[in-house]
């Protein structure tokens, strides 16, 4: 029996909006569109906060032509790598992008975001040292923004009827069809189950917010926000990949998402303690010693210091030219 309170799932039909231009099809599916609304979020927030610290408006498009591509195509490995079983099997369209089921075909679903920072790292590291940006300073001006990018991803698996947590008798249960896929053989129609999409929702949001309002208390720069993000999201990810029910690869009884979660938790905490106690002061810049971006009032002050130092020569000249044409006047007329 469905609770008052349950959360329905999306009606297929939600899943591709199908457009006409000129007698061709245009598919647009709402999980690529949830992230594409994510990544314009992240790419905005960031961009604020970067420009604020002093950085150059704009620089981050440059550095995110870099790391989004290469962050999707990391999404997507670590998700094929991680749940060989969905794409190599007897049968399966593993390479033909045109038909269901094809490795590249991530509109479908299946982009883990563990895969996205380690792909997106290595991109933002290349757009980085292109412009001239501090990897560090780059990553703590993400943080938050890369947490609202991930709650908007969510809202994709929603649409796509996917990554639903164990059965619940919560009132806010999730409404699950039995004829998919995804739904555990032995059970009744009508269970509901976690709504693993909104709990990270909520917690990827509550991320951002907690970032933003501890760097107003503390210094969280040269990668510190970057660590608290890590810490935050491998906790809160440890827990809602072991209450999911769809297959993943297991290590030592453990699905690898968890192993992966407390890595990143890990790995934030050791991060934080070893810039905390290399980095005790604040950022001067975002941009390494010798590539700073002066901005326009630099060159405008740099054109009047330098008309301003030609007035005061000439002033000089003209001081000097005075003070020899009088030593001159009274030499003469002391000789006369």
């Amino acid at each position: 029996m469905i609770a008052p309170l349950s959360i329905p799932s999306p009606d297929y039909e939600w899943q591709i909006w199908e457009i006409n231009l000129f007698g061709w099809q245009l598919n647009i599916h709402m999980y690529a569109l949830c992230i594409l609304v994510g990544i314009v979020l992240a790419v905005v927030m960031t961009s604020r906060r970067l420009t604020r610290r002093g950085a150059e408006p704009g620089v981050v498009l440059d550095i995110a032509l870099w790391a989004v591509p290469l962050g999707i195509i990391g999404a997507r490995i670590y998700h094929v790598l991680t749940h060989p079983d969905d794409y190599f099997f007897e049968g399966a369209n593993v390479w033909n992008p045109f038909q269901p089921g094809a490795i590249w075909n991530i509109w479908e679903g299946g982009n883990a975001i563990y895969g996205a920072l380690i792909g997106g790292a290595v991109g933002a590291w290349i757009g980085c040292r292109m412009t001239g940006i501090r990897f560090w300073s780059f990553a703590d001006a993400l943080a938050p923004g890369l947490l609202v990018a991930q709650a908007a991803g969510r809202l994709g698996n929603w649409f796509n009827h996917e990554l639903f947590g164990l059965p619940t008798d919560l009132p806010w249960g999730l409404e699950i069809e039995s004829s998919n896929p995804a739904f555990p053989a032995g059970l009744a129609d009508g269970t509901l189950f976690h709504p693993t999409f909104l709990y990270e929702i909520i917690w990827n949001l509550a991320g951002a917010a907690l970032i933003i309002l501890l760097e107003r208390r503390i210094n969280l720069r040269w990668g510190k926000a970057f660590a608290v993000y890590l810490i935050w999201y491998g906790l809160g990810r440890s827990f809602f990949e072991a209450i999911r029910v769809d297959p993943s690869e297991m290590f030592l009884g453990v699905r690898v998402n968890v192993w992966t979660s407390w890595a990143a938790v890990i790995l934030g905490i050791v991060l934080f303690l070893l810039q905390r106690r290399r980095h005790t002061g604040d950022e001067p810049t975002p941009y390494v010693p010798g590539r700073e971006w002066k901005g326009p009032d630099a060159e405008v002050d740099s054109d009047e210091t330098e008309s301003d130092s030609d007035s005061l020569d000439d002033g000089v000249e003209g001081e000097n030219s005075t003070g020899e044409t009088a030593a001159t006047s009274s030499s003469r007329s002391t000789s006369a």
